[in-house]
Order: C-alpha cells, then structure tokens, then sequence
C-alpha cells in the first residue's frame, strides 16, 4: 500500500489555510518540525510551486521514507536528522537566518504507533522500546529497570497525570525484583492487576502509563519547551507558526508561550505603553481548535488535536 493511502495527515486544509499567507511569496521557506512520513509535506511543496521546505525528524527511519516520498522536490526539500529543539542550530547549518512558517505537529507519528516492534502501543506485545530516534540510549526498558519507585511515581504523576500512579509504581518495583521488564504485555499485565475493575471500566488501565513512559524516554515536554520559543525566534516578520498537540501537557507549554509573546510586556500602571513593551506576535485563532467532526470520523487521530496559530508582527526592539 503506498505511503499516502496509510498516512492521512492531521487538519492539512487548516493547516494549509493559516500559513498559505506567509508562504505566498517567492522564495518563502517552510519547516516542517515533524516531518514524519511527509504528508503535510508534500500537500505544501506541491500547493506552494515556490516554496523551500526544511523537514526535521529525530527518526532515521521517518527520513528515509520522507526522502523517497518527496523525491520529485528534491531541488526544494532540505531534510535534517534532529530534535526539533535542535531548530536554531539546523536553520544555521543551511545558511538560514529567518523563515516563513513553521509547522508542528506533535506526538507519536502514525509509522511509530502502527509499527509494532517500536513498543508505542498497550495493546500489542512488543520490546519495550518507545524510542523515536534510535540512536538515542534511554528506553522504557530501562527506565523499568533503573528508576526508583519515587521516580516511577514522578513521571506517571507529571507525564501521565495517572491517579494511580503510586500505586503502579509500587507494583513495577515489587514485579522486577522477581523478573525484569523486556516487553509491553508484561508491563500491562502488572498493570491490570493492581488496578480496580471500576477504573478499568473507564479505559484501558495501561494507557497513561505508557503515555508517560514515551514522553520520559524522548524527553518530548522539556524538548518542547525549548523548540517552540526558538521556532519563534526563527520567524520573520508576517511570518506564521501553527502547532498541533494531541494531549493537554504538550498543549498548556504552547499556550503558555503564545500568550506570552502576544502580550504586552509593559509593567502594570504605565499610562502609555511603549513601543518595546508591544507584542511581537498576534494569535490566529482564539483558544485552541479541534478537528471537524466530519475529519474525526474520516481519521480517527485527529480526535484530540488541539491546535494553536500565531503571526509575527514585530522583532523586539
């Protein structure tokens, strides 16, 4: 099956709608942060005759196919194996000073979850995996094997925001000590076991455990809190971001830096506001936007996107 009939990228019209005014002139440049399989991608170099993309991956495996699928661009694609906080220092190493958009779209990329051997998925048995770049060494299986319960208990809490999460932590501790933790179904076994029959009734009781694993093994929120405030920094004037999230940690870190850069910096009580206290940025969208129920039910991973969009309208003083 071709890449394009397994991969129905997230709110592309959307998308396409809040940078097409930014990526309207000649030699506009669009980077693409997650460029995983490319399906945002290709629908802006194919809309956008004139536009340069530059995709960033930390998946070598996501690269590979980006590189085929967009090989008919290839004179207008520059792609990049980083993080997507390692931005500043990728746009340099093109020459890059400013760009025109800049696309997010956050989370586990569908190649990852449909891939069974990375370990994303409860409800598959696999290695304990989760890495999104495999060049990197933290995996959930050492964690399992190396953390402390107060440590378990701290991710589960801030990451999987997991109420259960002392108890979890307490039984991962007590079952390694009698075998070590190599892959998914033992993890979720210990899991089910310890948790009641009502809350299993509410969901699958292993769900934010594994969310929280992830998210601990790509350190993905610290990541995130550095790449949006240096994507925004990479922006020209009248230039756009729009990010996507797709649970609410990701989420409240953008709006926290949104709001930030679209408010006035003046200190309460001036009577005038100076020119260095106005924002540098505008929002395109008040609050966050969901997915149409029509795209739910056409693609089923745009149920919990939120996403957020904002404008340059100045550089600081």
């Amino acid at each position: 099956m071709a890449i394009n009939e397994i991969h129905t990228p997230v709110m592309l019209e959307r998308c396409i709608e809040l940078l097409a005014p930014a990526l309207q002139k000649p030699g506009a440049i669009l980077v693409d942060a997650t460029l995983g399989m490319a399906g945002h991608a290709e629908a802006f170099l194919t809309r956008f005759p004139e536009l340069t993309l530059v995709g960033l991956d930390r998946d070598l495996e996501a690269l590979a196919i980006a590189e085929e699928r967009l090989a008919p661009f290839a004179g207008r694609v520059r792609l990049v194996h980083t993080v997507y906080d390692g931005i500043t220092e990728a746009l340099n190493g093109l020459g890059i000073s400013e760009v025109d958009g800049i696309l997010f779209d956050l989370g586990v990329s569908s190649m990852q979850l449909d891939r069974v051997e990375r370990g994303f998925s409860y409800s598959k048995d696999a290695p304990l995996d989760m890495r999104m770049d495999h060049t990197s060494e933290l995996t959930a299986e050492r964690i399992l094997a190396d953390y402390s319960e107060q440590e378990l208990r701290r991710i589960f809490q801030e990451y999987g925001e997991e109420k259960l999460s002392a108890r979890y932590a307490k039984a991962i501790v007590e079952a390694r000590d009698e075998k070590p933790f190599v892959r998914s179904a033992q993890l979720v076994e210990v899991i089910t076991a310890v948790t009641p029959v009502a809350v299993q009734r509410m969901g699958h009781p292993a769900k934010r455990v594994f969310q929280a694993l992830r998210i601990e093994v790509n350190q993905e929120l610290a990541v995130l809190e550095r790449a949006i405030p240096a994507a925004m920094e990479a922006v020209t004037v009248g230039g756009r971001i729009v990010v996507m999230a797709y649970q609410s940690l990701e989420d409240r870190i953008v709006k926290k830096q949104f709001a930030a850069a679209s408010s006035s910096s003046a200190p309460a009580g001036l009577p005038v506001e100076l020119p260095e206290h106005k924002p540098l940025f505008k929002l395109l969208i008040r609050g966050a936007e969901l997915a149409t129920e029509e795209e739910k039910a056409r693609n089923p991973r745009a149920t919990p996107v939120r996403l957020r969009a904002a404008e340059r309208i100045r550089r600081a003083e």
